[in-house]
């Protein structure tokens, strides 16, 4: 199982300037790359300080030119609010500025509040549809001349320009929860990603299972990854209260998110107060206690008995989330802890079968 590093600009008050947030985003980058993780993924989100990214590729494009072999993923695009030749054309782009480092992840959409002012209302229990046109129509802009006569798009016989230099293509990610998600990515030869939120390992266990019976459904496709997304924060094994404070800052950002998924109040300059803690009161997965149990936080050893979990599961990506409402000071030591004590556990394991031949789905690796 290899690792990867999510991450938005994230900013809760005006006292932290958005340059130093980039700085800050940076840093961490750049970590991540030194303690060898595979990719740093930048999604997409709007109007939104607390995670600001209105769009992923002048971010990794910056990142390419600081770092020389970490991948750069877009993760990811919200379909609905693209037309497929920018797609096909900018994650092009960064792929010739990486040189061959792009990873390009779509998802449907799930914030109202962003579809109210970037598709004029439409529902964004609607965005699917948007998200399967989105992926062959990218793929065979990729590759050529294309012209396209869709539901939602409609152009005369277009191209890439310029091509990604990544052949076939620069590997695809597909964000996917409900079954269908899941036989979609599989039959489409997309690798997939899923986050489990504030649930337990049980849902992990659901999602992989999920993903498992997609593979089984399309005999004959080659397997895709599949990668699981989890808010992470490592503390030294002598400071037994030290996932106190990462559990109150995920509960923060999920009543951050759940007052932006609400979308029942108007922001302020991009600001939402998370909603009151009393909202969630027979709630107990709010609860800092279930988050410490349910988020990835915990001591090293901790931390990597429940990754082995994940691995024996089939996850072959596991992508720490540092988007948790916690200073800068406190993502980087996590990280360093997680880059120090975590991943040579896995290193390890893995060395001996490094001679085995890749799986398709990783050949552009």
């Amino acid at each position: 199982m290899r690792f990867s590093l999510f991450v938005h600009m994230e900013r809760w008050d005006e006292s932290v300037s958005h340059r130093e947030c980039f700085e800050n985003l940076t840093e961490l980058a750049l970590i991540a790359e030194a303690g060898g993780f595979s990719t740093v993924w930048i999604g997409e989100h709007h109007s939104m300080e607390y995670t600001i990214s209105p769009s992923p590729m002048p971010q990794l494009a910056y990142l390419a030119a600081r770092t020389s072999k970490i991948r750069l993923g877009a993760g990811t695009i919200i379909a609905p609010f693209w037309n497929p030749i920018r797609v096909a054309g900018e994650t092009a782009l960064l792929d010739v500025i990486s040189n061959g480092r792009a990873e390009v992840g779509l998802a449907r959409g799930a914030y109202q509040f962003e579809f109210d002012r970037l598709m004029g209302g439409m529902s964004a229990v609607d965005g699917g549809k948007h998200l399967r046109e989105m992926v062959p129509a990218v793929r065979a802009l990729w590759e050529g001349d294309y012209a396209h006569d869709g539901e939602v798009w409609q152009f005369p016989t277009s191209t890439s320009v310029p091509k990604p230099i990544q052949r076939p293509t620069p590997p695809m990610w597909i964000a996917a929860r409900d079954i269908s998600s899941h036989e979609f990515a599989v039959a489409n030869g997309c690798n997939v990603m899923v986050t489990p939120l504030m649930k337990g390992d049980e849902e992990v266990e659901d999602l992989a299972h999920k993903f498992d019976t997609a593979v089984e459904n399309n005999p004959g496709v080659p397997r895709p990854d599949l990668m699981v997304l989890r808010h992470t924060h490592v503390h030294p094994a002598d400071e037994p209260d030290g996932w106190r404070r990462p559990a109150e800052g995920v509960q923060k950002f999920y009543r951050t998110f759940d007052a932006w998924f609400g979308n029942k109040t108007t922001p302020k300059n991009g600001f939402l107060e998370p909603s009151p803690a009393e909202k969630f009161d027979g709630r107990p997965e709010f609860t800092p206690e279930s988050l410490h149990e349910t988020a990835m936080i915990g001591t090293p050893d901790e931390v990597i008995e429940r990754l082995r979990h994940y691995e024996a599961l089939g996850v072959t990506e596991f992508s720490l989330w540092s988007d948790n409402s916690l200073t800068h000071e406190e993502k980087k030591r996590s990280l360093e802890l997680f880059i120090e004590h975590v991943v040579p556990a896995f290193q390890e394991q893995s060395a001996p079968a490094q001679s085995a031949p890749a799986q398709p789905a990783s050949a552009a690796r």
